[in-house]
């Protein structure tokens, strides 16, 4: 096999429930992800050395080198198996970039999904499942696809059983929003209005 092509989609938070600040810099969350129709595309081409290109809307905006969160994750993939492999990764954007929407997780899903295949490495999913967790909250929903709910920092799944159909509009900012400024400005307007904050909840009545 000299290639293997993955499509795979983006989700909106239908809650997102954040508890206080942890010690290791993370929040507990309760998370409902809930995947949609937007789609990246991501080729794996068995090559030496480890490359990515990117393609598509803001194709500029997302990095093309080891920072990818993509190469991160073959490259984990790999020292999983200990070996070494190479890839050339080629992503076409569909996915907003910094809209919430999880394309970067996207990504580094689709690229374990393809180098799991390309390498024949026959991994089951509970360990692609562990490696996705590593790199980070958002990639294990995106492996898991469907509607979940996720807790510890949203990398714990549970799948949700749904029905019906569902119709989203989304309106993007001209500009993106970086998810650790995102959550620092959080802390911030908490420590400033002094409350306690309590551990995050399920909605009952959402789900």
């Amino acid at each position: 096999m000299n290639s293997v092509t993955v499509r795979v989609p983006a989700k909106v938070n239908l809650r997102l429930a954040v508890g206080p600040l942890r010690d290791d810099g993370f929040h507990d969350l309760v998370n409902v992800f809930h995947a949609v129709s937007v789609f990246d595309e991501v080729t794996a081409v068995a090559e030496t050395g480890m490359r990515v290109r990117v393609e598509g809307e803001s194709a500029g905006e997302v990095p093309q080198d080891a920072d990818n969160l993509a190469i991160r994750a073959a490259l984990a993939l790999a020292g999983h198996a200990g070996r070494s492999y190479g890839v050339s990764l080629v992503i076409r954007k569909a996915i907003p970039v910094a809209g919430g929407m999880a394309g970067g997780s996207a990504d580094a899903a689709a690229a374990l999904i393809a180098c799991n295949e390309l390498w024949g490495l026959g991994l089951p999913v509970e360990d692609l499942m562990e490696i996705a967790a590593d790199l980070g909250s958002d990639v294990p929903f995106a492996l898991l696809g469907g509607t979940a709910v996720g807790t510890g920092r949203g990398e714990r799944l549970t799948s949700l059983e749904v029905d019906g159909t569902f119709h989203w509009v989304f309106a993007l900012a001209d500009d993106g929003l970086s998810t650790a400024r995102v959550y620092a400005e959080c802390d911030r307007l908490r420590a400033e209005s002094g409350e306690p904050v309590g551990p995050p909840q399920a909605s009952q009545p959402l789900l």
